[in-house]
């Protein structure tokens, strides 16, 4: 029994990236296309969501200590007056 179902895709000015790689006959179809390519996505979410937790724990485990909202919107507020 099949897994997945087909859909119908508008694919814009994409539709010649598929053409272009379905040419070189690295894929067979556009389906394959997109299935490497929602692959390709998956992992660079993946990558994004790792350096994200990384970057939250090094906050987290900031020794300095840490400081009072009224201080970083006070500081904020100045930073964009002197812009203006």
């Amino acid at each position: 029994m099949r897994t997945s179902k087909p859909i119908t895709l508008t694919l814009g000015k994409q539709q010649a990236s598929i053409d272009a790689r379905l040419a070189t006959g690295a894929y067979e179809s556009a389906s394959e296309v997109v299935r490497a390519a929602l692959r390709a996505l998956d992992r660079e979410e993946a990558a994004l969501d790792e350096i994200l937790r990384a970057k939250i724990q090094e906050a987290i485990d900031d020794p300095r200590p840490s400081i009072p909202a009224d201080q970083v919107f006070a500081e904020l507020r100045a930073f964009h007056q002197a812009f203006r």
